[in-house]
């Protein structure tokens, strides 16, 4: 017997008995969209979870900081000789070093504080910074800033005290156009006014006026930038500038000698590693600070650890669905014995006509497995509108935790793989009563009522 004479039977059988195969089909439905709706929602949950994790800093950066000895001292600095050795590891593709600082900024009767990262100017381009107005650092002779987009934040009238956090409005300043006086030496600007032990009143540091590169876009409704608090700047540009405003005084944030005097270096704050790959991460990690010494963190961590939770999750969620899909496939083997005792007389004349056993079998098996694929079809189609409904609800939802997004995720090899696991378990859900028709005596069929 011809396979397309074999699918024309098998499908033209189905539909003779209408009722029994679409409750049949319903239960498979059922199934398929239970199980493709909870994968997809565990899906999505880890996919919501990533994007988070991402959005706080790239998850294939390592960043590194200096460990402390149990009497608060320092021993192990961050310096160049440091970035050449990490370079030459295996996985690490770059390190960019960082020069964290703290100033006070000034414009009219406003004061804020300023979160100053400096880092080298080729980094930049890499860090997907949004510009709203401006470049990014590094293109200018002499130092410039490029603001985060919440810095406004941390301004503050000076005479009352009252400022974002009070009000909720921010204050009315163009970081781009308006100039901006800067006060680096900030022990100087809280002391100054007071009296020395020689009775000399201390005078109010040296103001800089710092011009702006650029601004970082506003952030979109419900999202967060992981660099709207700083202010940036070229790494060396900000070398020059600190060494000629403290000239042989102790830089603030930088360790100093035994005797209290500067080092000739200045130390770095932090150096970000990049490794070539997310499965490489601990492992550098590890050599960091089991070999090397160094404090080191990355997100690779927080990645290790939900992707475990999230696994158990979508398994959970899988067997859930799956029992569904189990009872629809105790009703597939159900319809299928019904089908071979109501058909028994046509099994025994096949046989007795010469038609092959295994062509039997087939016939019973692809009837089973058209039950399981119409069922997928019409299961993933059910998912797709469940699952447009769940996201509609989360992105109307104020839930934070959330963040509005979608959390029901269905993708392209999902909706694959719940067609093929549809008609196998059909097809074996078919197998026994399939078997049962092999086995019929042909002259005992032909005689039964």
């Amino acid at each position: 017997m011809k396979f397309l004479d074999l699918l024309r039977m098998s499908s033209g059988n189905l539909w003779k008995r209408k009722i029994r195969t679409v409750l049949t089909v319903l239960g498979v439905v059922i199934g398929v969209a239970s199980i493709v709706v909870m994968v997809s929602l565990g899906l999505g949950l880890s996919r919501t979870q990533m994007e988070q994790i991402e959005s706080s800093g790239s998850l294939t950066q390592i960043t590194v900081r200096e460990p402390w000895n149990s009497d608060g001292t320092e021993e192990k600095r961050l310096d160049e000789e440091l970035i050449r050795e990490i370079e030459a590891l295996e996985h690490v593709e770059s390190v960019w070093p960082v020069l964290e600082t703290s100033a006070i900024a000034k414009y009219g009767g406003y004061q804020g504080y300023l979160q100053i990262r400096g880092m080298p100017k080729e980094t930049f381009a890499e860090m997907d910074i949004n510009v709203q107005d401006g470049r990014l650092p590094g293109e200018d002779e002499e130092l410039t800033f490029f603001y985060g987009n919440q810095v406004l934040q941390n301004f503050y009238n000076s005479k009352t005290g009252a400022g974002y956090w009070e009000t909720g409005v921010l204050p009315d300043i163009n970081l781009m156009k308006d100039t901006i006086f800067v006060i680096f030496d900030t022990d100087a600007y809280y002391s100054a006014g007071s009296t020395t032990e020689d009775g000399q009143t201390r005078p109010q540091p040296k103001k800089y006026m710092i011009n702006a590169c650029g601004v970082e876009a506003p952030n979109d409704e419900n999202s967060w930038s992981q660099y709207g608090w700083y202010t940036f700047c070229d790494i060396d540009q900000l070398k020059t500038q600190l060494k000629k405003i403290f000239k042989n005084k102790v830089i603030p944030g930088q360790p100093q000698t035994k005797t209290g005097k500067p080092y000739k270096e200045i130390f770095y704050s932090e150096l970000d590693v990049n490794v070539d790959d997310l499965d490489n991460v601990m492992e550098v990690q590890t050599y960091l600070t089991d070999v090397l010494g160094y404090e080191a963190y990355s997100n690779a961590e927080w990645v290790e650890s939900s992707q475990k939770t999230m696994g158990t999750i979508q398994a959970v969620l899988g067997g859930i669905g799956a029992v569904s899909l189990f009872v629809a496939a105790i009703g597939i083997t159900n319809t299928m014995m019904m089908s071979i005792y109501e058909r028994t007389k046509e099994i025994g004349v096949m046989k007795v006509l010469g038609c092959d056993l295994r062509n039997i079998r087939s016939l019973f098996l692809m009837e089973a497995g058209f039950i399981g694929l119409i069922g997928g079809i019409i299961g993933l189609g059910l998912s797709f509108a469940i699952s447009a409904v769940i996201n509609k609800l989360a992105q109307s939802s104020q839930d934070m935790m959330l963040g509005g997004g979608s959390i029901s995720f269905i993708p392209v090899w999902l909706m694959g793989l719940s067609l093929v696991f549809a008609i196998l378990v059909g097809m074996i859900a078919g197998f026994f009563p399939a078997r049962r028709a092999m086995k019929l005596s042909p002259l005992a069929a032909i005689r039964n009522e």
